[in-house]
Parts: C-alpha cells; sequence; structure tokens
C-alpha cells in the first residue's frame, strides 16, 4: 500500500514554500504520496501532488500529517488530524513552537526520520466544550491549547459564576477566564499568569484574566473535573474561543461547560527531548552553572 502524508505549510513566506517543495521533492522521490491543501498547492507549484479542500476528509487515510510552520499552523493541521487519529508531525519554521517535534534546521533529518518510520507518537489531551442557552444545549466545540470566554467588549468587565464538578466556586468580574491543557499551559495561559503544567500530568488548568476578586487564583483541576462558567447580564457579552481560531458569541445567561476531551491530538516525536530542556529553549532561561548530578558524584 501507498504511504501518504498531508503537508500543511504556511506558505505564506516564501522560504517556507520552498522548503514545503523540497520536502515534496524528497517524500515523492522516496514513493510517498503528498496530498497538500488547496489554498497551499499554488504557493507550492509542483505537480504530482494530491490537492484536497480543508475539511475533515483531508487527514483519511493518511500516515502523518507534517506541518511546517509555527504553533497556529499546528492548531490548524489539528482540526484534520484530530477525527482522522493521525499523528501531527511539526517542524518549527516560526518563533517560539512549542508544538513542533522539531526546528528548522532539522528539516531534512525530520523527513528522513518519517521516511524510515522512525519516530514515536504520544497523545495530548484535549477540551471539549458545550455551550447551553436555556438549559439547552446550542453548540459543542474542542481545544488542543485553550478555550476562553472573553468579554465582547472593552467598555465593561464580564461577570462570570465559575463552578466546579457541580459545585460554586466564585464569581469573578474579569476581563475573561482561561482554561488550557497541559499542552496550552505554555500560551495564553501562562502569559496570564498561569502555571505551567507539564505534558504528562492528567490535569488542566482554569485561570481567571485580569479578575476583581477576593480569590482569583489560577487553579489545577484533575483529568476528571468539570468546570462550568455561567456568563451573568450583569456584566459584558462574551464571546467563546478555541485555540483562538473558532469563535462563538455567547449571550447572557449562556452556561460554558468544559471537561477533558474524548478524543486527544496525537504528536510524532523523532527524537525524545525532556520537557525541561523545551521550556529552557524556548524561553531562554539562565541555566548557565549547572553542574549536573553526575558531575557532582565525581566532584
Amino acid at each position: 500500500m501507498t504511504r501518504t502524508v498531508l503537508l500543511v505549510a504556511h506558505t505564506g513566506r516564501e522560504a517556507n514554500a520552498a522548503a514545503a517543495r523540497r520536502v515534496v521533492l524528497r517524500l515523492q522521490e522516496a514513493g510517498v504520496a503528498v496530498r497538500v491543501l488547496q489554498d497551499e498547492a499554488a504557493d507550492i507549484g509542483l505537480t504530482g501532488i494530491e490537492v484536497c479542500q480543508f475539511d475533515p476528509d483531508a487527514a483519511a487515510g493518511a500516515e502523518v500529517v507534517l506541518v511546517l510552520g509555527g504553533d497556529g499552523s499546528i492548531l490548524r493541521a489539528a482540526e484534520l488530524a484530530r477525527e482522522a487519529r493521525v499523528p501531527l508531525l511539526g517542524v518549527n519554521l516560526g518563533r517560539v513552537g512549542f508544538l513542533a517535534a522539531a526546528e528548522s534546521e532539522d528539516l531534512d533529518a525530520t523527513v528522513e526520520s518519517l521516511l524510515e518510520r522512525a519516530y514515536e507518537v504520544e497523545e495530548r489531551i484535549t477540551l471539549d466544550v458545550t455551550v447551553l442557552c436555556h438549559g439547552e444545549p446550542a453548540s459543542t466545540g474542542w481545544a488542543l491549547n485553550e478555550a476562553t470566554v472573553e468579554k465582547a467588549a472593552r467598555e465593561r468587565m464580564l461577570e462570570v459564576v465559575v463552578e466546579v464538578d457541580g459545585r460554586p466556586l466564585s464569581r469573578w468580574g474579569c476581563d475573561g477566564v482561561i482554561a488550557a491543557t497541559p499542552t496550552g499551559s505554555t500560551a495564553y495561559a501562562f502569559s496570564s499568569g498561569g502555571p505551567v503544567v507539564w505534558p504528562g500530568v492528567d490535569a488542566f488548568v482554569l485561570v481567571p484574566n485580569s479578575a476583581h476578586a477576593l480569590f482569583a487564583r489560577p487553579l489545577v483541576l484533575g483529568g476528571t473535573s468539570t468546570v462550568a462558567l455561567e456568563v451573568l447580564p450583569s456584566g459584558a457579552s462574551a464571546v467563546l474561543a478555541c485555540d483562538g481560531r473558532r469563535t462563538l458569541p455567547l449571550p447572557h445567561g449562556s452556561r460554558i461547560e468544559v471537561r477533558r476531551g474524548a478524543l486527544p491530538v496525537l504528536l510524532a516525536r523523532t527524537r525524545a527531548v525532556p520537557f525541561t530542556d523545551t521550556l529552557v529553549s524556548k524561553f531562554g532561561l539562565p541555566v548557565e552553572g549547572w553542574r549536573g548530578a553526575a558531575e557532582h558524584r565525581q566532584a
């Protein structure tokens, strides 16, 4: 059976488009069929590739979704890969790239590892979100990084009541509330004062954003918990955003329930990198003077 790779690339930059062309040619040379999205095909500009729409069937039958870009590109590709249960293999051609398995200088080596099937797959927790209006389900969504309830207008604060596992916790006047997975704890939640959670922890975090309340601290909740936010009419109208990509207006009185997602996102890794090393690299943390256990034992 012919192997197939869905290639998703941020081709708005010519350097990225050139990298995508190099990858396509190498995969084709190795006998791997390449599928690309319609809005990226023209920038790549090669023949012999399958062109598909951005829809749930795009990743069907693919071995891997190979992503060239930053975290935004990987989150975009996750919309295609999650339902198809296909792993994402990201190469960071953007800035921070927490979700990527490799950096731009490792692109060729990453493609060779893919061809040799020299990669491992790990599951990342997602969040399922249900919006209820007048007690009836109105819409659903999901997120790999975070689901946020934010005020829709600058003039007023959002007023929400927070509930955990069926019990009221607090009322917050705030700019918004962020529910983030461990994967997303280094993104929007981190910039709002939330904790960094190691990816393997079965938990998610709840972070109030600019809250005016006696108790307004970030919370780390168990993976089986359910959080509910009720949007009160005394505050601003609100909007729900999942991974900053999929948004939905929330009328007053809406109830937003967040729990661990039924489907994880699969991430492929061509080499094992401790999460501590990733933090040091991405945030540029100072580690000068570190000797390590081995050197201490020798001293």
